[in-house]
């Protein structure tokens, strides 16, 4: 009878049709198999629960006793998403909607505790000395990316992951897209929140999105010299005419494209507001979903100091992001301080063969890390090998290294929201689908995304309060200064 009662919510749940009656059930699938009771138990081998509870404690009494010193002072020991192993992802598949009860509630007076530290009115502490805490919390405490991978048609699931986490303001400010990814990246970078909602509620992006079945018929027809003006026009019609550095002034997000060299000499690129501020969006995604064989090597083009554009390193082809750089974590930490990543993975090439290793146990995880290690090792070794003959064949060369490329990639992040592949059958990844499999599609994103709505609430609370706490504060800083330069 217990098994029949779970079969039965575990339906409801696949026919529920927005997040709440998603949640609902979950909530009830929860109870059920005793996973609510997990929750409440603050133990577990996945994190050191002792650790978090003091803390937790600890922050609750001053915060009791009006004590903003020794508040300061307790939150100055650590704030990061990782204290005490809580970070862990594992953590969040345990129950279907949750975790922990005990995380809940320690995230939630970290955030409490920097909002009442926070407010103008509270004048126990300096102003010079709550901004100088914040912006050590911020670099310490880091941020969260969202990263979208290439994926040929199946890259309209992207559609509905980006609705979700607009519709509940869980957005990322740091993006990054490669090939069909750059595409919704851009698309997520260049609209400020209230009109990238009302683009994803009404049908008026699925309108645009019909367009691309007819990119994917001409190439499937091999009429290539079609399809790049088809993919042209709907890059222009779905993305502003910004640099990258207008775009972030206009929405205040980091949008990062990933492009891939034509030729073994070059490196690849993550075009952004940082790296390359001037050049044009369009050209960056044109540039990143070139794909071999399918359409030519694309020329970026860039806004000159008179405003005027040309072309940017004219001499320098671009080809499909993802062969080099599907998910750049490593240059998103590195330049934004990311150290937490949301995946949507929608790569046909690497779906098959990836689950979500935060649905691994503890004693699987370890051995699928160390297979997956030597399989690369494995790879890189031949491949060093074979080299020194590809110069005799430069086509089969630019053939190995991008396979190379693909099998030396990690292609999942701390939460994976994943495609399911067999949604679309693989001839028809690089064909034409009609508006029905295109909304199906934008739904199935946006139902991947519903079990990880909560992990991504919770793991990104501190940062989203930290973030805008040091954006009001150096707002106020700089207008201190223009008071001080005026007056003096």
């Amino acid at each position: 009878m217990f098994s029949i009662g779970l079969n039965k919510i575990k339906k409801e749940l696949n026919q529920a049709n927005s997040y709440e009656e998603w949640k609902t059930c979950a909530l009830k699938h929860d109870e059920a198999s005793g996973m609510e009771a997990w929750k409440n138990v603050n133990y577990s081998k996945l994190y050191d629960n002792d650790e978090i509870y003091l803390r937790l404690e600890t922050l609750r009494a001053y915060r009791e006793k009006g004590d903003d010193q020794g508040l300061l002072f307790t939150l100055n020991e650590g704030i990061h998403g990782n204290m005490g192993g809580m970070g862990n992802p594992q953590l969040h598949t345990k129950a279907l909607f949750g975790t922990k009860q005990l995380i809940v509630d320690y995230v939630d007076e970290v955030a409490d505790g920097l909002l009442h530290l926070a407010d103008k009115n509270n004048d126990k502490i300096s102003f010079e000395d709550k901004l100088d805490f914040f912006r050590r919390a911020s670099h310490c405490f880091g941020r969260s990316a969202l990263m979208l991978s290439g994926g040929g048609q199946l890259g309209n699931f992207h559609a509905g992951v980006l609705k979700v986490l607009a519709q509940y303001h869980l957005l990322p400010d740091v993006i990054s897209g490669s090939s069909a990814g750059s595409i919704f990246a851009a698309f997520a970078g260049t609209y400020t929140d209230e009109e990238l909602v009302a683009h994803l509620e009404n049908e008026v992006l699925l309108k645009e999105l019909e367009q691309e079945a007819s990119i994917f018929k001409n190439i499937a027809d091999k009429r290539s010299s079609l399809s790049i003006r088809d993919l042209e026009s709907l890059v222009n019609n779905l993305i502003p005419n910004l640099t990258f550095q207008e775009a972030y002034e206009r929405t205040g997000r980091k949008i990062n494209i990933s492009i891939a060299p034509h030729g073994s000499q070059q490196k690849s690129r993550l075009l952004n507001s940082v790296a390359s501020p001037n050049v044009l969006i369009r050209s960056a995604l044109m540039a990143s979903c070139a794909i071999p064989g399918i359409f030519p090597p694309a020329t970026l083009f860039a806004k000159n100091k008179d405003g005027k554009i040309q072309a940017y390193l004219p001499s320098r082809k671009w080809i499909d992001g993802s062969t080099s750089n599907d998910l750049p974590s490593k240059r998103l930490a590195r330049l934004y301080g990311v150290n937490h990543f949301i995946v949507s993975l929608t790569n046909p090439i690497v779906l098959p063969f990836i689950k979500d290793p935060s649905n691994h146990n503890e004693f699987i995880a370890p051995m699928i890390k160390f297979g997956s290690a030597v399989i690369k090792e494995t790879t890189q070794f031949n491949y060093s090998i074979a080299k020194r003959f590809f110069k005799y064949v430069p086509s089969l060369a630019l053939v190995a290294n991008t396979i190379n490329s693909v099998v030396q990639q990690n292609y999942t992040g701390d939460i994976n929201i994943m495609a399911d592949f067999s949604i679309i059958k693989p001839r028809k990844v690089l064909s034409p689908l009609t508006y029905q499999e295109l909304a199906e599609l934008i739904i199935k994103g946006e139902k991947a995304t519903w079990p990880k709505l909560e992990a991504i609430r919770v793991t990104t609370k501190i940062g989203r309060i930290l973030d805008k706490i040091l954006e009001e504060y150096e707002a106020e800083e700089l207008e201190l200064v223009k008071s001080v330069l005026t007056n003096t």
